[in-house]
């Protein structure tokens, strides 16, 4: 697969978990000599178990959408931890309370964090880098006339000599 194509595909995983709220998201980008069965790990973390249930379905709803479905979803019916795994990509989404137990982000300490923006296919972050912001223009203040009363004027509390 194009890393650009995944790269999309991981960004819409994200994207679903934020809009049904989910918190504490990371993204790992796992190191090809680790051991590691994949690419990325998408972490998050819900409230309550249907939250949790909510987050996992809205990341399948929008990945199918793109007719992408999981090769394989596990622990959906406890919602304590949800896995969808997408192969290249793996999407986990915790309670809160099993997210501190198992701590992925220790376990898997050497991966490169990354934020969503990172995610962004190449072309598109060079085209944006490459565009040069427009120069600041000058403030244009209006002249004072020299009949301005307070021109002359001694500032307050200062004696006048």
């Amino acid at each position: 697969m194009k890393k650009n194509e995944l790269k999309l595909q991981v960004a819409a995983a994200i994207q679903a978990c934020l809009d049904k709220k989910a918190e504490e998201l990371s993204i790992l980008e796992m190191e090809k000599g680790s051991g590691a069965f994949t690419d990325y790990f998408v972490l998050c973390s819900g409230t309550n178990p249907r939250q949790v249930q909510a987050i996992a379905d809205e990341v399948e709803l929008r990945l199918k959408a793109a007719d992408l479905r999981p090769a394989h979803v596990e622990g959906y019916k406890q919602g304590e931890w949800i896995l969808v795994d997408y192969v290249d990509f793996v999407v986990h989404v915790f309670s809160e309370k099993a997210r501190k137990f198992y701590d992925l982000e220790r376990l898997w300490k050497t991966a490169r964090r990354l934020a969503p923006s990172e995610l962004e296919p190449e072309p598109k972050r060079r085209a944006a880098a490459a565009t040069k912001p427009k120069p600041k223009t000058k403030n244009k203040t209006k002249k004072k006339s020299a009949t301005s009363p307070r021109k002359h004027a001694a500032a307050p509390g200062r004696n006048q000599a």
